[in-house]
């Protein structure tokens, strides 16, 4: 007759490691517990399903403080998995196990209960009216928005916008649109004969714009990085 051979199910045994989060005690238990209490108002349901360790750092000096430290965050809903900083004495069978050979880790927390930083404000254009030529030698700086010129702008003179530029006269100086507001600039003018003509960096000079727009009424703009003049 042959023997059979029963063998029971295998245990599997295997090493892992978890984060947890350590909570530093403090004395006296009171003030650290109103203190914590404080931020558990600003921050509801935080400890929810997370996993904590309470750093006794030796401030129990008896196994009653350190059954109080335990009631006391088990009321709040913060449930230990292990303690540290505790003597052996002071924790038995039916208390989180003491923990050894942590590492720290950065942590950082966010106060669940404020609110969100509210996003930067887009810029408003705050857009400037000359009702003057502009004559040569002078500048006129907005970037803040458009500038609008009811008038010429003499050779050598120079007008900087942040977004486009409108001249209701002749375009002889520099016109330099989108300093601010990039590649949606434009730049018109009733008369062209820029010496410089830039939307968004791309720019042409007075030699790369082709004679047949000079003396015309015309609209600037970039696409692709490349300026195109176009006849209004």
């Amino acid at each position: 007759m042959n023997a059979v051979t029963q063998t029971g199910p295998s245990i599997r045994f295997r090493g892992r490691s978890f984060m947890a989060m350590t909570l530093v005690a403090d004395v006296p238990l009171q003030a650290w517990l109103a203190d914590f209490d404080v931020w558990l108002q600003r921050s509801p349901g935080f400890f929810t399903g997370r996993t904590v360790v309470l750093d006794m750092a030796d401030t129990a000096q008896s196994k009653a403080e350190v059954e109080r430290w335990i009631a006391e965050l088990a009321t709040r809903g913060v449930r230990l998995i292990g303690l540290e900083g505790v003597r052996p004495s002071l924790v038995d069978a039916g208390m989180p196990p003491i923990l050894r050979g942590g590492r720290n880790a950065t942590l950082t927390i966010a106060d669940v209960a404020a609110p969100p930083p509210a996003p930067p404000k887009p810029l408003e254009p705050a857009n400037l009216l000359v009702e003057r030529r502009v004559r040569s030698g002078q500048s006129i700086v907005c970037l803040e928005g458009d500038v609008t010129v009811i008038g010429s702008v003499g050779a050598g003179a120079e007008i900087i916008a942040g977004g486009s530029i409108h001249v209701y006269g002749t375009l002889a100086g520099r016109a330099i649109a989108g300093a601010t507001f990039g590649a949606s600039a434009q730049i018109f003018c009733t008369k062209l004969e820029a010496e410089l003509l830039a939307v968004d960096g791309t720019y042409r000079t007075a030699e790369d714009i082709d004679d047949a727009f000079r003396g015309k009424a015309v609209r600037v703009s970039t696409q692709d990085e490349t300026l195109q003049i176009t006849a209004l």
